[in-house]
């Protein structure tokens, strides 16, 4: 359950015209320290609990562990979250043999836009959509559960 993943920043909304899938998404930290954060998640009528470890030296990879539970049970989790739910609605985008999620943030973190593309290998080569701008993956500062607690409204 190794996790290889980049993010990148985005730099225009073209890519919506490109979604084929959009969601909204409810997300917050039963831990959030960065050798391990729990994160449960309400993704439109679905339940998630999300364990994640640290990164490795290149912060590409880290292990994850992911459980749909039910909605309810993550509405209750929700409420033990340690201060700042983060609140995004996710696009999804074909990008040649790679899919993008793109989280465009509200709230407190509106005006953040993010892709995220999953890799098989540190080194697999992807084809960049004209929207992917700089590369984030290494600034922990975007980090979910960093910005769930320095919201990127205050930076």
């Amino acid at each position: 359950m190794l996790e290889i993943e980049r993010k990148f920043l985005v730099t225009s909304e073209a890519f919506k015209k490109e979604a084929f899938v959009q969601n909204r998404i409810a997300q917050g930290y039963l831990s959030s320290i960065p050798e391990r954060t729990v994160r449960v998640r309400i993704k439109e009528n679905k339940g998630f609990l999300t364990i994640k470890g640290a990164s490795n030296e290149s912060g590409l990879s880290r292990f994850e562990w992911e459980k749909e539970i039910p909605v309810d049970e993550a509405k209750e989790l929700l409420k033990l979250c340690e201060k700042g739910v983060i609140d995004k609605t996710r696009f999804e985008v074909k990008t040649g043999n790679h899919v993008f999620e793109i989280d465009e943030f509200h709230g407190e973190n509106e005006g953040l836009t993010m892709a995220e593309i999953e890799l098989g290998s540190e080194t697999e080569i992807f084809e960049k959509p004209s929207w992917l701008g700089e590369e984030v993956t290494n600034d922990n500062r975007y980090y979910n559960s960093y910005l769930s607690k320095n919201p990127y409204g205050n930076w």
